[in-house]
């Protein structure tokens, strides 16, 4: 008993600093926990305005305007066009380089889902068969 009351002071800055370090690395968990939260709901809010603006661009009610702008480029002899609805099914012949270029670049800057795209050289011209839906 003599040795505990010897070694009081001792004991008690011991145990009080043992406390203080549980103190921390309980205080330093929380604050790991509440960053990984907040980094969670910053990337779900980032993911929610990419839905929102890709919401915006396939809704748009002028894409069938642009996808009907491809029946202008090309001659009505060399194009073989079916459009139902939001489905548009095309069949190009006898595209030069630079046309098929055009048509492809139009193609892909339009916010449509392209089911497929097949380009075939025949001699020193393509044939181009695309099937999509927006």
């Amino acid at each position: 008993m003599t040795q505990w009351k010897v070694y009081k002071n001792e004991l008690l800055i011991g145990a009080t600093l043992l406390l203080l370090l549980i103190a921390f690395f309980y205080k330093q968990g929380q604050i790991g926990q509440q960053n990984g939260g907040m980094s969670a709901t910053e990337s779900s809010l980032q993911e929610l305005k990419e839905v929102i603006a890709l919401k915006k661009v396939w809704g748009d009610k002028k894409i069938t305007k642009k996808m009907d702008g491809l029946k202008k480029m090309v001659p009505s002899s060399q194009i073989k066009w079916n459009r139902t609805g939001k489905k548009l099914t095309a069949s190009f012949k006898n595209l030069n380089p630079n046309m098929l270029n055009k048509v492809i670049s139009k193609i892909m800057n339009i916010a449509v889902e392209i089911q497929k795209l097949e380009v075939k050289k025949i001699g020193a011209y393509y044939q181009l068969e695309l099937k999509c839906k927006w």
